[in-house]
């Protein structure tokens, strides 16, 4: 089975910033215990202010399916949408070379 890349990206309203950081680092740390993630990373655009993307590896498709229904990542939803500017971008994607 191929490894699953995805890239989520999200806006985060400036007056919110660092409630975002704190429940983006919570996922982060939950997720990064699930079986089948290889990586997961927080990344802050350098040129954007609020601006952030999650970079995940997960081993499956089946492991990110896991994921999607985890209890902490539904918490994240739940409690980060009023705090983004616009809807997250999620790109999906498998290693050519």
């Amino acid at each position: 089975m191929k490894n699953l890349y995805i890239v989520a990206l999200f806006h985060i309203k400036e007056n919110y910033l660092m409630d975002a950081i704190e429940l983006l680092k919570k996922l982060v740390f939950e997720t990064r215990k699930e079986e089948g993630c290889l990586q997961y990373d927080l990344i802050e655009d350098i040129e954007n202010k609020g601006v952030f993307f999650l970079v995940e590896l997960w081993e499956t498709e089946e492991h990110h399916h896991q994921h999607n229904g985890s209890e902490h990542l539904f918490e994240f939803r739940k409690n980060a949408a009023p705090l983004f500017e616009s809807s997250t971008e999620v790109y999906r994607g498998s290693k050519l070379f």
